[in-house]
């Protein structure tokens, strides 16, 4: 149920209509082509940016149309929805943009921001490093000041659109011996002197979507690409891992509403035994549990929806969400292979792809387990 809900009004009802003919024409023709390529094209960002696509939050004198975070989960839906999720346009509007308009200097913003409204620069964010998951105070990767300059060296991995980017906000330690108070962020460009992209990652699902490794040898940049004040930019991520968690919910909800509907639609027609599978008692039972699953989530997402534009979203609230909707989204998703029978697990039938791309969604940012703590923490 992507249309229809109180959390939008007509204006995001519009949009959502502009949103999905967009992905209609310029993304779900191209889905396997960028499958077999490991990214999409970075002509399919420009198209993205002009359709007004990228950072909508976005103020209008950085380039975006001032909307509230309501029209970024309308494009995730969609996007999801319509077999265009390889661009990791989440990461890039709903996670770094944030950073940037939140705590970004004025030349930071002016430097970057009208350029990931318009698709010229695409960014990404530096979290994981090979030896650490999601305890982000144990990272290694160091910025050291050096007169007027940060001095960036170490490693980081899975990063989502590691091969597009122009710029990536990196994780470091600015204070190695401080734990999360020495945890800062910095903004690196990919032309700089010592950056080197690794390989793009052979994942075992979203294969248009580019995840890579990344290194840093001395890699030197301004002390102003400095994100807010040293030593808060662990403070600066928990503050927005709520809303990028929500993110992924709404991902999650949308990829397990396309499973469930074109399955439905395959148990309609598909026949055993001279009927179709959906005469059939237990087609009818499991359907019938996958929708009610789908429809509760939908309106619990839309409840924290609701209260992040209201700025009372808590974190707990936020992993509930991201627990409970990834989770269901794994069930539905190995429900509906199962309906499709051997053609389930032929890669030219659709749900194939809903299946591999469902599982990293219980992994990144901040896995089950984590989501489990956070909530138990909290009780």
């Amino acid at each position: 149920m992507l249309t229809n809900r109180a959390v939008y009004d007509e204006d995001h009802n519009i949009f959502r209509d502009s949103v999905r003919k967009f992905f209609q024409i310029e993304a779900a023709p191209f889905a396997e082509e960028w499958s077999k390529a490991g990214k999409v094209s970075r002509d399919f960002w420009n198209k993205a940016g002009a359709a007004g696509l990228l950072c909508p939050q976005l103020p209008e004198e950085y380039g975006g149309v001032g909307g509230d975070y309501r029209f970024n989960c309308v494009i995730n839906e969609e996007q999801v929805y319509n077999r265009a999720g390889g661009a990791a346009m989440a990461v890039h509007s709903d996670i770094v943009a944030p950073y940037l308009l939140e705590y970004g200097s004025d030349d930071l913003k002016e430097r970057i921001l009208p350029k990931m409204a318009t698709g010229e620069m695409v960014g990404a964010i530096a979290m994981t490093e090979p030896g650490t998951g999601s305890d982000l105070q144990a990272i290694k990767t160091t910025a050291k000041m050096d007169g007027n300059h940060l001095v960036i060296n170490g490693s980081k991995t899975f990063i989502s659109n590691g091969q597009n980017c122009d710029f990536v906000i990196v994780v470091c330690k600015t204070n190695a011996t401080e734990g999360a108070k020495g945890v800062s962020l910095v903004v690196v460009e990919t032309d700089r002197e010592g950056f080197k992209r690794g390989r793009n990652l052979d994942k075992i699902g979203q294969h248009s979507s580019d995840t890579s490794e990344m290194f840093f040898d001395d890699v030197r940049v301004p002390a102003t690409n400095l994100i807010g004040a040293e030593g808060a930019g662990f403070m600066y991520l928990m503050k927005q891992l709520p809303q990028e968690r929500l993110s992924i919910g709404f991902i999650a909800l949308a990829g397990a509403q396309r499973a469930f509907d074109i399955t439905l639609k395959y148990v309609k027609e598909r026949e055993a035994f001279g009927r179709p599978i959906l005469n059939f008692q237990n087609t009818r039972f499991k359907m019938a549990e996958m929708k009610t699953e789908i429809e509760v989530g939908w309106a619990f997402i839309d409840q924290c929806l609701t209260r992040l534009i209201k700025g009372e979203l808590d974190a707990p609230t936020a992993a509930m969400s991201k627990l409970w909707t990834t989770e269901m989204q794994g069930r539905v998703v190995d429900t509906c292979l199962q309906f499709h029978g051997g053609y389930g697990f032929m890669s030219e039938y659709e749900i194939s792809h809903h299946f591999v791309d469902a599982r990293v969604q219980r992994i990144y940012g901040g896995t089950s387990e984590i989501m489990k703590e956070l909530i138990g923490r909290s009780l």
